[in-house]
């Protein structure tokens, strides 16, 4: 896989301008299957759709902070010294889900061990429809089929981003738009989702001992300790919940607060008022999984709150609406607050 990303690794090497004019410009290079995001000709992140030879799904990656820190974890396109190599479908930033139809989205990858039964479905770009930069805001327009087993698409996805920049401050806006084809689709209740990045071992939770946990289907996954020199992660929710309690819990927003090479930053997940299940609830690990999960409220709950089991009907369409905020240095609580309006 790595051939692939000698492109990304030159891209985040771009000498830097010298004056500062937040510009944002996207450029699609077919040939790669990438469409790179760069502010003021310095990397932010990149579109990536190799295909499912090397992702079962199009992601952001890697994603980089306005002091030009990685966010998200290198393993496994490009790692970097001392990550975990755990969960290989963890990649960069994503959206799936972990039973659609009967089929795992969450899950799929190249590297899936036999435990794993499926059926997994396999989301494949189809299209890049519109690209727009400009100064403080970009904007690109994909689409993508989910397609089951057999390769028969069940959902049509349209997902704009909106990419925003300021001196200390990276945005993404994601808005998904997921669109049944013939038949009703089935999004079962479960812990596997949905939108999700994996961040850098730097904004890792400090673990003290071995960890293990189970997947949707009761799969245990060995987390290592491993050292945690310069490991400062942690999580903070809009209720006021801290650190791995998060888990589990309701709440409007997630921020996860860090030090990466001596830069102070601040990484929200946003929820939308609009979004079903609003407030979402959140499948945040302390090893780097730091999801949002707004349609498992029984498993999320463990049992406390009813099945969803969200039905999209053949042709109709259902809107995501997420935001995911890089801060460099402070992002208070009440600026938050004031993002979920």
């Amino acid at each position: 896989m790595r051939y692939y990303f000698t492109a990304l690794l030159l891209f985040s090497l771009i000498a830097s301008v010298s004056a500062q004019s937040n510009t944002i410009q996207i450029t699609h290079n077919e040939a790669k299957k990438q469409v790179t995001v760069t502010v003021d000709g310095k990397p932010f992140t990149a579109y990536i759709y190799p295909g499912p030879a090397v992702l079962k799904k199009p992601v952001l990656y890697p994603i980089m902070s306005a002091g030009g820190n990685f966010i998200t974890r290198g393993w496994p396109l490009a790692p970097r010294p001392n990550e975990r190599t755990d969960h290989p479908h963890h990649v960069g930033m994503w959206f799936n889900y972990g039973d659609v139809n009967g089929h795992d989205f969450w899950n799929n990858s190249n590297e899936i061990s036999p435990s794993f039964k499926g059926p997994f479905g396999t989301i494949v770009h189809t299209g890049v429809k519109s690209m727009k930069s400009g100064k403080g805001k970009g904007v690109l327009v994909v689409t993508s089929d989910w397609l089951d087993k057999d390769g028969k698409p069940m959902l049509q996805e349209t997902t704009t981003y909106n990419f925003i920049a300021s001196t200390d401050n990276r945005t993404i806006e994601r808005v998904t738009v997921l669109k049944a084809t013939d038949k009703d689709v089935e999004f079962k209740d479960n812990k596997e989702g949905m939108i999700a990045l994996r961040v850098a071992r730097q904004l890792e939770q400090p673990s003290t001992k071995p960890e293990v946990f189970t997947d949707a289907q009761g799969i245990a996954t060995k987390v290592p300790m491993l050292n945690n020199e310069g490991v400062t992660g942690l999580y903070h929710s809009s209720e006021g919940v801290k650190g791995d309690d998060v888990w589990g819990t309701r709440a409007k927003w997630m921020k996860l607060t860090g030090k990466v090479n001596n830069e102070t930053l601040s990484v929200a997940l946003i929820d939308n008022p609009q979004n079903i299940g609003y407030p979402t609830y959140w499948h945040a690990r302390g090893y780097g999984l730091f999801a949002a999960n707004p349609l498992a409220p029984s498993i999320m709950s463990s049992g406390k709150d009813s099945a969803m089991n969200y039905t999209l009907p053949a042709g109709k369409a259902v809107t995501f609406r997420h935001r995911l905020v890089i801060q460099s240095g402070e992002l208070t609580d009440s600026a938050l607050s004031q993002l979920t309006k």
